[in-house]
C-alpha cells in the first residue's frame, strides 16, 4: 500500500494524466506546491515500487496497477467532496477538510460514506431537514 505522501503524487499525476495526456515533474511539483527534487525522487520511488514507469527526460507512464490506485484515490477524494457538500460543510472548507480526512480512511469507510451520499442524495426529506438545520443555526 502508498503511503499518503505517495496517494497524493498518484492522485495528481492520474489527474494531470486525465487532463493533459501526460504528467511532468514541474506540473506535479506546483500543483503540490514542492520543490521538482521531491518530485523526482518520489517518482523514482513509485517507479521502484511499480506504480508507474519513469525514465529520465522522456516522462512518466502509470502501469495499470498505479492508473488503477490513481483512480480509486480521485474517487475517494469526489467522494469526499460530494459528502461534504451533501451535509451542508461551507464551501471554503471542504478542500481543506478533506485533505485532512482522506488518508485517515479505511477503504471500507470510503465504501459506506459512498452507500451514504446515494442514500442521501435519493432522501429529498434528508435534503429539507438539512436546510431547516442550517436555517435554525444561523438564528
Amino acid at each position: 500500500m502508498p503511503t499518503p505522501s505517495m496517494e497524493d503524487y498518484l492522485e495528481q499525476i492520474y489527474i494531470l494524466m486525465d487532463q493533459k495526456g501526460y504528467a511532468r515533474v514541474s506540473d506535479i511539483a506546483e500543483n503540490l506546491c514542492v520543490q521538482p527534487s521531491s518530485v523526482t525522487k518520489m517518482i523514482q520511488k513509485l517507479d521502484k515500487d511499480e506504480y508507474l514507469i519513469y525514465e529520465k527526460y522522456r516522462g512518466i507512464v502509470l502501469t495499470a496497477k498505479g492508473k488503477k490506485i490513481g483512480q480509486r484515490l480521485v474517487y475517494r477524494h469526489e467522494l469526499l467532496e460530494q459528502f461534504l457538500t451533501l451535509i451542508g460543510v461551507k464551501a471554503e472548507n471542504i478542500y481543506t477538510d478533506v485533505e485532512g480526512i482522506e488518508h485517515h480512511l479505511s477503504w471500507n469507510s470510503i465504501d459506506r460514506i459512498g452507500d451514504l451520499v446515494q442514500y442521501l442524495e435519493n432522501n429529498k426529506d434528508f435534503e429539507k431537514y438539512l436546510k431547516e438545520l442550517q436555517n435554525s443555526e444561523k438564528k
